[in-house]
């Protein structure tokens, strides 16, 4: 795929006067990881798959799910958060964009063979509480949680206040992307490769997270024709990303937002394949 923008607005500070959020950064605890953080051992990738789950180097860069087009057109109209600042409100709109994200990675599974089953949605309201991966971590807005395949996201009073952008629209596809990692064995593969330094450790963990950002991309492009919603609220996804050593610099979290939403599939997303846009 060419390296292209589509025709979104370039990112800019302004955005014609639209406000920019600070919001603080996405993070994951993946099955494999929790297990080798709290217990020293891996879960199941997936259980009774139709075809085997690949794993090693096969399901990082030449996974089933890659070959399997793009999502399948369907109509996923966001629900009004009733009362912006209302936790209550953010979370039945939360679980409204869920049971989209469940219709179309079920179809998208069924195309690769590939067992799945969807994830469950946990809602907290501040960081150190059990989350039921231990401790919600500081610093974060959402993790998934591969031990008990749940989203769970914090809405505290930043994303309360952003509850009229697309910010929790991309934040719970983020994490889908992570559970999407899960039951394709790109999860399992990452984590237990054989990283010879923390180094090459955290250069595959960029490309873990950027894939997470192409993947949730690739949902909002294929919904994005039922969403009442103008360039500029596209194009304002695009600057929430900082630059981080574990999810990559700013501008790669946006190309690969973008690369996704341009292609509208799993396709677009092989970053491990990749050999730039990945830092």
């Amino acid at each position: 795929m060419a390296d292209v923008l589509p025709d979104i607005p370039d990112a800019s500070p302004n955005l014609n006067g639209l406000k920019i959020m600070h919001l603080p950064l996405l993070r994951v605890v993946s099955g494999a990881l929790a297990s080798l953080l709290l217990t020293g051992t891996a879960d199941a990738v997936a259980d009774d798959p139709l075809r085997p789950v690949p794993t090693g180097k096969t399901a990082l860069v030449d996974n089933p799910i890659y070959k399997t087009g793009e999502l399948e057109p369907q109509n996923c109209p966001e629900p009004p958060v009733r009362h912006v600042g209302s936790a209550k409100g953010a979370e039945s709109y939360l679980a409204a964009i869920l049971k989209c994200l469940d219709k179309s990675w079920t179809r998208q599974f069924a195309k690769a063979g590939l067992h799945f089953s969807t994830p469950k949605l946990k809602i907290v309201t501040r960081s150190g509480v059990d989350d039921g991966c231990g401790e919600f971590p500081e610093g974060a807005q959402a993790v998934y949680c591969g031990e008990d395949k749940t989203i769970v996201v914090l809405l505290d009073k930043a994303a309360l206040d952003d509850a009229d952008s697309l910010f929790l629209f991309q934040v719970i596809a983020h994490e889908y992307g992570h559970h999407v990692q899960e039951y394709t064995g790109i999860s399992h593969a990452f984590f237990y490769w054989k990283h010879p330094t923390t180094k090459a450790f955290r250069a595959d963990q960029r490309r873990y997270e950027l894939q997470a950002d192409c993947l949730s991309g690739a949902f909002i492009g294929s919904v994005r024709h039922s969403l009442d919603r103008s360039k500029e609220d596209f194009a304002y996804l695009r600057l929430l990303g900082t630059d981080s050593s574990t999810h990559g610099k700013a501008k790669n979290q946006a190309y690969w937002l973008t690369r996704g939403f341009q292609g509208k599939g799993p396709g677009a997303c092989n970053t491990f394949a990749a050999t730039s846009r990945v830092s």
